[in-house]
């Protein structure tokens, strides 16, 4: 029996009052009031140019690919070490994910690699910044400036982290959001679209409306509104967007926790890494994490799979995370070959997030430490 999760969703205790303004409100489709607030949230928290919510992350990322019409015979740079929403963004507009190799350090995509995958067909370099730690930027929008490509920032894990005290998800030309109950910042399901270049705002309301001008005729800008465009619904119910309102608002609050029971992690657990040879999250120094996942890196695949049947003993759910995407049965149709991401292979295969949310006690935090202490590799 499951005593302690891995995740628990956290309310701060202002939703429900919003939800019922939403619901008493005119309308609660997609775009009301509680939507244009998050929005604005976004926007002035972050410096972002612009936030558009989505109804996921995935939606983000698919209206970023057809922002930046990526089509039939494209080229997209992409981690293997990612979410397969990641590589389906762009394979679903006809592209080929090109897979490349993490870095051992922090699991993001390694910046030494990219050069030599860029070739004329590339229309982009997707990146993802790993349990909330960015990727090295500055090599990054260098290659991407030289070859004139697009840089789009996977941010789901990195909500108010920073690079260089700039915040994330504001460097590339896009970037994107998820909201799902297990990120920080939640409203069940949920994303949303950064978008750091003007040129691009007036298509992504479009697309984000069906491909209409909608947008625009509820600002009294047109007199009708019809099909311009290719588009879906990627709007949320402004229901979601109540929920979400109350989890920016105290944002604050939820890092601050979120930090202390990474750092007791920390603390408490290196004696016992450093006896067992198992590697401890590394942020580095440039980088301001936002402590969305602890992690450890065990000695060995066996020992990872022994610690998490240790743990289940306990009532304590521990679990692993992405497995290489290059080495998927969709990946392997892509050319994907064993070899192909070293670090990828190996350190997937080691992985072990242990259980971590908002509203976790530190006597619920206590149990799962004294449990990892009682473990021996």
């Amino acid at each position: 029996m499951i005593r302690i999760p891995f995740n628990r969703p956290f309310a701060t205790g202002d939703e429900l009052g919003y939800i019922r303004a939403a619901i008493a409100a005119p309308k609660f489709s997609g775009d009301g009031s509680f939507t244009v607030q998050c929005h604005t949230l976004l926007e002035q928290s972050l410096g972002a140019q612009k936030a558009l919510l989505t109804t996921s992350c995935t939606h983000a990322l698919e209206m970023a690919a057809l922002l930046l019409d990526v089509g039939p015979g494209d080229e997209v740079i992409v981690p293997s070490f990612a979410f397969p929403s990641a590589a389906n963004a762009f394979v679903l507009r006809g592209a080929k994910p090109v897979f490349v190799d993490v870095r051992a350090d922090t699991l993001n995509i390694d910046e030494n690699q990219i050069d030599r995958r860029i070739t004329k067909r590339t229309k982009a370099i997707f990146l993802v910044h790993y349990a909330g730690v960015s990727c090295e930027m500055d090599t990054i929008l260098s290659i991407a400036h030289r070859h004139g490509i697009a840089v789009v920032e996977d941010n789901a894990h990195g909500l108010y982290g920073k690079y260089r005290g700039r915040y994330l998800g504001t460097f590339g030309e896009l970037a994107t959001l998820s909201f799902h109950e297990t990120k920080n910042f939640s409203c069940g399901e949920g994303g949303a679209l950064l978008i750091n270049d003007a040129q691009f705002n007036e298509r992504a309301e479009i697309l984000r409306e069906k491909g209409t001008d909608r947008s625009r005729f509820f600002r009294g800008e047109i007199d009708k509104y019809t099909w311009v465009d290719v588009g879906s619904s990627y709007l949320p119910s402004d229901l979601l967007a109540a929920f979400l309102r109350a989890q920016l608002e105290h944002r604050d609050q939820i890092q601050s926790r979120r930090q202390q029971i990474w750092e007791t992690y920390a603390r408490e657990l290196g004696a016992w890494a450093e006896a067992n040879r198992v590697r401890l999250p590394i942020v580095p120094l440039e980088c301001e994490q936002t402590y969305h996942m602890f992690y450890v890196i065990m000695p060995s695949v066996e020992s990872r799979q022994a610690l998490i049947s240790h743990l289940a003993g306990y009532g304590i759910l521990s679990v692993f995370h992405y497995l290489p995407l290059h080495l998927s049965p969709m990946g392997l149709r892509f050319g994907g070959r064993q070899g192909d991401c070293p670090v990828t292979e190996d350190l997937s295969d080691r992985l072990l997030r242990f259980p971590f949310f908002t509203g976790m006690s530190s006597s619920e935090q206590g149990q799962v430490i004294d449990a990892v202490r009682a473990f021996r590799c």
